[in-house]
């Protein structure tokens, strides 16, 4: 942006030190003033009688009104001018030292323009306002790198998982060109499935990148209805599987995004579904209302989890298990970073804790309306 040049902030912290310290000693003389020269009689003034004894006047001068002004008006003025000079010298000394930290906060923001996010300021001495936004900035610069660094990665695993679909597409066609012979159902029939996987990728993509941006209009929402909707949808597919489905709990409202919320609960039974024992196993969903927050606990049986794995689930294109592709639920990776994304547009936290059986327990917690 564009503005006209005007003084820098250390000349008018120097022009006000210079002028307090002008109107102070400008206040003091007026002191002076009021409370000493203005009680001097003014005219000719004589002593009394030397020594005390009447009869013998010795005159003597004594300085009236008049002539204190005339002795006090160039010394008041010359005090002044040393007053405006000191202040002005000093003043912009010591607005230099109390800008300094500034000029460090403008040249770590310049160094951020130019692409620098690793860059810290790290200001040392005790605890200020400047030291204060020294650590707020820092803080930023952590929180943008993270952010800029796991958006890289996401956008080069996303590139990778979307150009798979489409090579496998281009292998199929091109095999199909080369071999007129070939079965056309079943070409279509791979086609069909390569290109249903690349439009879940971008719709999950797509759902992703809202709730990142977390622009939905709120409304009252109870998870047990969303978590009942969600098992009534997925049962079919716990039953092919043979797991048995499991959802307990009472009230538990929030206040959010009702579709968001439903594609949180959603994809967390799938995922209990999914990735569960081959066959027996179970999926429990449970909800309540603790303190000023509303739970939904998920979890499932399943192969065990080792625990420096877990915190990894829910970055983009993370699997606890190996891709199964035995059904329409073969999943793009995308399942955990969804939930973590939604709970935390909804101010909420997601935890996760390897099972010591097997499996995974899944936490949420959302700001319970009252």
């Amino acid at each position: 942006m564009k503005r006209r040049p005007g003084p820098s902030a250390r000349l008018r912290l120097t022009l006000s030190y210079a002028g307090f310290l002008l109107l102070a000693g400008a206040l003091l003389l007026a002191v002076v003033w009021v409370f000493l020269l203005r009680y001097v009689p003014d005219g000719a003034l004589m002593t009394g009688l030397e020594g005390g004894r009447p009869g013998a006047p010795l005159p003597r001068f004594a300085p009236n009104r008049t002539d204190l002004q005339r002795a006090f008006a160039p010394r008041a003025a010359q005090a002044l001018a040393f007053l405006l000079a000191f202040g002005l010298l000093g003043g912009w000394i010591l607005a230099g030292r109390m800008l300094a930290p500034l000029t460090q906060i403008t040249d770590a923001a310049r160094m951020t323009a130019d692409g620098s996010l690793s860059h810290r300021i790290r200001m040392k001495g005790r605890q200020d306002e400047f030291r204060e936004l020294s650590d707020a900035f820092d803080a930023m610069l952590e929180r943008l790198e993270s952010h800029v660094a796991e958006q890289q990665r996401f956008a080069a695993n996303a590139s990778h998982e979307l150009r798979t679909p489409l090579a496998i597409s281009r292998t199929l066609l091109d095999v199909a060109r080369k071999d007129p012979a070939r079965d056309r159902d079943e070409l279509i029939e791979r086609l069909h499935a390569v290109n249903q996987r690349a439009i879940d990728l971008t719709d999950a993509l797509l759902l992703l990148s809202r709730g990142d941006r977390a622009d939905f209009t709120r409304q009252d929402v109870d998870l047990s209805l969303l978590a009942e909707e969600a098992a009534e949808t997925l049962l079919p597919l716990a039953e092919q599987r043979r797991i048995t489905l499991d959802v307990t709990g009472g009230a538990a409202r929030t206040s959010g995004s009702a579709e968001l919320l439903l594609r949180m609960v959603t994809n967390l039974v799938q995922n209990a579904i999914v990735h569960n024992l081959p066959v027996g196993g179970t999926v429990t969903v449970h909800t309540e209302e603790h303190g000023d927050a509303s739970v939904l606990r998920v979890g499932n049986t399943g192969r065990r989890l080792p625990p420096e794995r877990v915190p990894a689930l829910t970055e983009p294109f993370q699997r606890g298990t190996e891709r199964v592709r035995t059904d329409g639920h073969a999943g793009v990776g995308l399942g955990l970073a969804i939930v973590h994304s939604v709970v935390r547009a909804h101010d909420g936290t997601l935890g996760l804790v390897a099972r010591p059986g097997g499996g995974l327990l899944v936490t949420v917690r959302l700001p319970r309306t009252p």
